[in-house]
């Protein structure tokens, strides 16, 4: 499916964390884990459009990988894959 976000959201993909940390035996259900905070960038949109009718550059591209809050943007499925966008400000971070 072709997807593109409009104007200065940004559609992400959460990446997975690696390692997986057990104190004890304790173990916690997935629902009860933190959201990882690294995510990669799938699409942009055009940019933000300002008063004068340009539109402001996007500071990322597809492919980027990012730090964004934990509770950021809204979760979307798509093709059974499961998304994030959020707005270009609500990004924390580019990591290079």
């Amino acid at each position: 499916m072709d997807f593109r976000p409009l104007h200065d959201r940004v559609m992400v993909k959460r990446l997975e964390d690696v390692g997986e940390s057990r104190a004890g035996s304790i173990i916690i259900p997935d629902s009860a884990k933190e959201k990882p905070q690294e995510a990669s960038v799938v699409a942009v949109g055009s940019g933000k459009q300002m008063e004068s009718g340009e539109r402001a550059e996007m500071a990322v591209k597809a492919g980027d990988r990012i730090l964004l809050g934990k509770y950021s943007g809204s979760e979307i499925k798509l093709d059974g894959e499961e998304y994030v966008i959020v707005r270009e400000d609500e990004i924390l971070a580019v990591v290079n």
